[in-house]
């Protein structure tokens, strides 16, 4: 069981915002190029005027990105993941854009990046320095698996670069995959037999239990039960973490087998949980 950071980024700047709150509104704001990713500046044609993001916060830093990936380096944790929350091809997305870079070029190969990734871009983020690309959205389109997608940038990037987040809220009595910064729903129930088939494409999985996702109010434990007899892979958890109560529910509901994001309740972004001190925990339960 491993600490994996976090830096989420939204309208440029590192926050943590509650789960599934994100919603985007069309503006008449046109995208800036970015060489980084695009080279030139990208086709809007398909996607109108572009939109903004709004999003319910908890957190708003005045660090930059560089500023987290230079603590986490420090402490030698890796693996950690970077998230872009404004839609592609936005002006937002530039300016989250602009401190992922910062982020991934002070801690080259500590750190996973998502948000807006496709075959087309993938390379450049791990020429950039991640250690992998997360993806989502480019994978489950109109509510199904897409896999000649999933093949293709599996091909791009190679199985052992490439994580697949696989968030989800709960519909009835069962988990839904959800895309979209956790917007839409998906058709795809969360299930072994499904992280089975997924996992011979991508190396590792992500997973926001985002109906507990920013609030501070406890992790899903039902969500955790069922990741717990998973283990041909690794997965990350992400949702509710407030308490080194919560910490230790994991390690003994995940076997030790399920690797743990804290986001909110984080010292760092202003929560009650010290940093050093969740540190420590994790180097004294492995």
């Amino acid at each position: 069981m491993r600490f994996r950071p976090c830096i989420d980024i939204h309208n440029g700047k590192v926050k943590q915002i509650v789960g599934g709150s994100l919603t985007d509104e069309k503006c008449e704001s046109k995208a800036l190029s970015h060489s980084f990713i695009y080279g030139s500046t990208p086709d809007m044609s398909a996607a109108g005027n572009g939109s903004m993001s709004e999003a319910k916060e908890n957190f708003v830093s005045e660090k930059g990105g560089e500023y987290y990936a230079s603590l986490y380096k420090e402490d030698g944790l890796k693996g950690g993941h970077i998230i872009l929350l404004n839609p592609a091809g936005t002006k937002e997305y530039e300016l989250d854009m602009e401190q992922a870079e910062k982020a991934l070029k002070e801690y080259p190969g500590g750190l996973q990046i998502g948000g807006g990734i496709t075959d087309k871009n993938a390379a450049a983020f791990l020429e950039a320095g991640a250690s992998h690309v997360i993806v989502t959205s480019y994978v489950f389109q109109d509510g199904f698996i897409h896999y000649d997608n999933l093949k293709r940038i599996s091909a791009e990037t190679g199985k052992d670069k490439l994580v697949l987040d696989v968030s989800c809220r709960k519909r009835g009595e069962d988990y839904f995959i959800v895309t979209d910064r956790w917007q839409k729903f998906t058709r795809e129930k969360l299930s072994f037999s499904l992280l089975k088939d997924l996992a011979e494409y991508c190396d590792e999985f992500l997973i926001h239990g985002v109906d507990v996702e920013g609030k501070s109010a406890g992790i899903d434990r039902e969500l955790i039960e069922l990741l717990s007899e998973w283990q041909d892979s690794c997965i990350t958890y992400a949702g509710g973490v407030s308490s080194f109560e919560d910490l230790e529910s994991i390690r003994k509901s995940g076997k030790g087998n399920i690797d743990v994001t804290i986001g909110s309740a984080l010292s760092l972004f202003g929560g009650p949980l010290n940093y050093r001190e969740v540190v420590e925990w994790f180097r004294q339960h492995p």
